[in-house]
């Protein structure tokens, strides 16, 4: 199994409750059941105020290699990418688990 862990840094100015990240965060939340390959699927808010905190995190798990390049290449994921490019900087780390 292949974890994918990905956190959001929202840019300067943007707050949680702006149009383009409820957009974004609902298209990212619509994901799990449209998308076969995900096998584990979750995602929310940091609830830390601790200044290196990132905002935003997805942590979801893939039966492999081959299916989490499905899912990035995936037309839903890569429209919710879009979204968050227009708000958001992020991070990722896939590991086997």
């Amino acid at each position: 199994m292949i974890r994918h862990l990905v956190l959001f840094k929202l840019d300067e100015g943007v707050d949680r409750d702006d149009p383009r990240v409820v957009k974004g965060v609902e298209a990212f939340r619509a994901l799990d059941g449209k998308i076969p390959e995900i096998r584990f699927w979750e995602l929310g808010w940091n609830l830390s105020d601790r200044p290196i905190a990132y905002d935003f995190a997805i942590n979801s798990g893939f039966e492999d290699a081959d299916a989490l390049r499905r899912y990035v290449e995936h037309p839903e994921h890569q429209a919710g990418v879009a979204l968050w490019k227009e708000f958001a900087t992020w991070v990722i780390a896939d590991y086997e688990y």
